[in-house]
């Protein structure tokens, strides 16, 4: 008789089962008794179980189904050593170089291994704003800690947001009482250098009510060829009644790092918004961004940019909540892909029930420089009021070539000029972006990935 012979395959959902190694030991302040105030190591624990209940997200799940992250090497990684910062390479001149155009009013910079580099301008901390890292924060500012952490964003949403709300210990803490206008900028910047690391930050902004502030928070590494880093991140954001944040965040991490975020901003009543995102690197991008617009006559506006190359994949999923009447959303999202990278944005405009007079709008435009490359873009409407304007847009298309044909009839060689057309593409998110520092490093990565 003929040996039968017996083939195991192993199913998707199996391989995806992998687990990290992290362990409870290793989450700042709970292992160590008096080292962490009560709420934070409860804090911490609630996110520990969260971690430990919830499975590795998998192309099963609708949210992921376009971003799968089998090739992730789960046992990898590893927290950066204490200090590790003497042996990794310095951040470069040009990072830490301020992006707003005016004075900073303060800068704090975060690097491998706990060492942090931090500065507030006097007066405004006399007036009771508080701008520091979150360890220092923890100890210095607990009652403001305890106010804020985990009101936005629960760990239990997801896995990588339960790791981040666990293992946190990068961040910036910013806290703008009632009535303080801070008129220059703030600026927070994470510098994550390193292969097989895992950095875990959690960003917490809260302005009362009156208040007003422009933040930058940058998120950058080399790049390791052949090598993984991960990140996962929380952004939490509160504008209190009246307040107005102007915050702008940008995302050059090196192109082999694997980045998972969930970032949530709250708008009470006439809060205004204004929320810039720029991506230029990672190789794989997962991003959860929600705007809540909770109170009446409240604002928000999400302008994104992103260009890829390569194999990078990003993946960006955005929510315009209008939880109040009179409120007003306005999200454009605009990116270039080259080679076979892919991009994917899939956003919803929600409308809740008596939340009358609502005025939202997204639109993405998406740019594909390749034949490789692939754009997916799924817009879309939840409305359950019936007294509301709501619009939405997507476009995927190549260079138009008579623009440049164009160009080329006066005298301006291809490569320029298609890198002209690009330009002029990006040219109305370049527009709301408030700072020139911001605008050139954008167009500086244009030029290089433009080749």
């Amino acid at each position: 008789m003929a040996t039968r012979k017996i083939i195991t395959r192993t199913s998707r959902a199996a391989e995806a089962a992998r687990e990290f190694t992290f362990s409870r030991e290793l989450i700042p302040g709970l292992s160590e008794d008096g080292r962490a105030p009560e709420f934070l190591r409860a804090y911490r624990q609630r996110a520990w179980e969260a971690y430990q209940a919830l499975p590795m997200p998998t192309t099963s799940d609708e949210a992921w189904r376009r971003t799968d992250i089998r090739g992730l090497r789960l046992g990898e990684f590893r927290l950066p050593q204490p200090d590790a910062y003497l042996e990794l390479p310095g951040a470069p001149a040009s990072l830490l170089h301020p992006v707003a155009d005016e004075e900073q009013a303060g800068q704090i910079v975060l690097l491998p291994g706990g060492k942090t580099e931090a500065w507030l301008d006097a007066e405004l901390a006399r007036r009771g704003v508080v701008f520091s890292d979150l360890a220092t924060a923890e100890r210095q500012h607990p009652e403001v800690v305890e106010r804020i952490l985990g009101q936005i964003v629960r760990p239990e949403e997801g896995k990588f947001a339960a790791m981040a709300a666990a293992f946190a210990s990068y961040g910036a803490v910013v806290y703008v009482p009632r009535g303080v206008q801070v008129e220059k900028p703030l600026q927070s910047i994470l510098w994550a250098p390193g292969a097989s690391l895992a950095y875990f930050s959690h960003l917490l902004i809260w302005l009362e009510e009156g208040a007003s502030l422009t933040f930058a928070h940058e998120s950058a590494s080399p790049t390791e060829p052949g090598e993984q880093t991960l990140h996962a991140g929380i952004v939490e954001i509160h504008v209190g009644a009246g307040a107005n944040l102007r915050f702008v965040e940008l995302q050059s991490w090196g192109e082999h790092v694997w980045n998972f975020t969930h970032e949530r901003a709250r708008v009470e009543r006439d809060g205004t918004l204004d929320w810039i995102f720029g991506a230029l690197g990672t190789h794989l991008t997962k991003n959860f961004s929600d705007l809540d617009l909770t109170g009446q006559g409240a604002s928000g506006r999400m302008s994104g940019f992103y260009f890829t190359a390569g194999d990078q994949h990003l993946d960006l999923d955005t929510q315009q909540n209008h939880l109040a009447p009179h409120t007003t959303s306005d999200l454009l999202y605009k990116g270039a892909l080259r080679d076979s990278s892919r991009s994917v944005w899939q956003g919803m405009i929600y409308v809740a029930p008596g939340a009358q007079k609502t005025d939202g709008y997204q639109a993405n435009r998406n740019l594909t420089l390749s034949n490789k490359a692939r754009a997916d873009s799924i817009p879309g409407l939840e409305i359950l009021a019936d007294d509301v304007r709501c619009t939405h847009g997507a476009t995927v298309g190549k260079i138009d070539p008579e623009l440049v044909f164009y160009l080329l009839s006066r005298g301006i060689p291809r490569d320029a000029a298609e890198r002209l057309v690009v330009e002029g593409f990006f040219d109305p998110i370049m527009q709301r972006i408030p700072f020139e520092g911001v605008r050139t490093r954008f167009q500086d990565a244009i030029q290089k990935k433009m080749g």
